[in-house]
């Protein structure tokens, strides 16, 4: 069978077009797909996913309707703004109730000295000491006011805060640069928080899903180039390196599309192989073979 590489991979191609030998092992290709989703409720106003184009890190793709959250957070903002006048005011009480029980604190210290002088009457002493605390009280009081006035006004930022939060998770923020695989929603449909948008993935490079059996273990390792071989048409083969990203560490049976150089290994181990996606010839579930270098044994 004959072997066509791409000119532009030419460079980076083992020479040679022809396969002198059965492939090392099949499988298909496959990517890391994201699925977005909506993070909020609400009518979808805007849109822009669509099928095959590629979109960029960080790029708007989505808006959901911020109205009704809008007016909450300035609803939220108002309410904060009057507690934090509260919280003035109750300052300002606290700051004249200070005043007056050190007035009164004066007072009864010197009606003290006079009664123990028997210049003041028993009934004026009670009755400075019960100004003095009283003031002490009320000023207790204001501080417990106060207090408490605090804790609404950080309630209040947090749930301001909050409210922000929600806003920005309105706006859908496409996760990684690649290319839209499929979409879920159109603009003006109601979403729900966790519902999937549209599924996107970087389509720059594709990893090879093969199996190989024990015996071939010794001939792979991490790192390792490969070529993978992918159907050209016409009865061609066009080779693409690869390079081993991944081993199972651990033994499966061998699944039922996929066929290993030794058909009589019932166990299997998965590897994977990135391959570079020059010129987008390679698409997601294309089937493909792999050729390990040659080893002394294996030439």
């Amino acid at each position: 069978m004959r072997c066509l590489a791409l000119p532009l991979m030419v460079a980076s191609f083992a020479a040679g077009c022809t396969r002198d030998r059965e492939p090392d092992a099949y499988g298909t290709f496959e990517a890391n797909e994201v699925l977005v989703s909506s993070e909020a409720t609400g009518q979808l106003l805007t849109f822009t996913p669509v099928e095959g184009t590629r979109l960029t890190r960080g790029a708007v793709v989505a808006l959901v309707d911020t109205v009704q959250l809008a007016l909450e957070r300035e609803q939220m903002i108002a309410q904060s703004e009057a507690i934090g006048s509260r919280r003035t005011e109750v300052n300002r009480q606290i700051d004249v109730l200070e005043v007056q029980r050190a007035i009164a604190g004066r007072s009864y210290q010197r009606t003290r000295r006079l009664f123990a002088q028997k210049a003041a009457t028993a009934q004026q002493l009670d009755q400075a000491e019960r100004d003095f605390r009283v003031l002490a009280a009320q000023i207790e009081a204001a501080r417990a006011q106060r207090q408490s006035v605090s804790r609404e006004v950080t309630s209040g930022e947090a749930r301001v805060a909050q409210i922000r939060e929600r806003l920005l998770r309105s706006r859908v923020v496409n996760p990684e640069t690649g290319t839209v695989l499929a979409t879920f929603a159109r603009a003006g449909e109601i979403v729900q928080p966790g519902q999937p948008l549209y599924r996107i993935a970087n389509l720059d490079s594709l990893t090879l899903r093969a199996y190989i059996a024990e015996t071939q273990l010794h001939a792979v390792r991490p790192g390792q180039s490969v070529t993978v071989h992918v159907d050209g048409g016409d009865g061609t083969l066009i080779a693409v390196p690869g390079n081993v990203t991944w081993i199972s560490a651990k033994a499966e049976f061998t699944p039922t599309p996929v066929q290993t150089r030794d058909e009589r290994a019932d166990l299997v181990y998965a590897i994977k192989v990135v391959v570079p996606n020059r010129g987008g010839l390679l698409k997601i579930g294309m089937p493909a073979d792999l050729e390990l270098p040659p080893t002394p044994e294996r030439k």
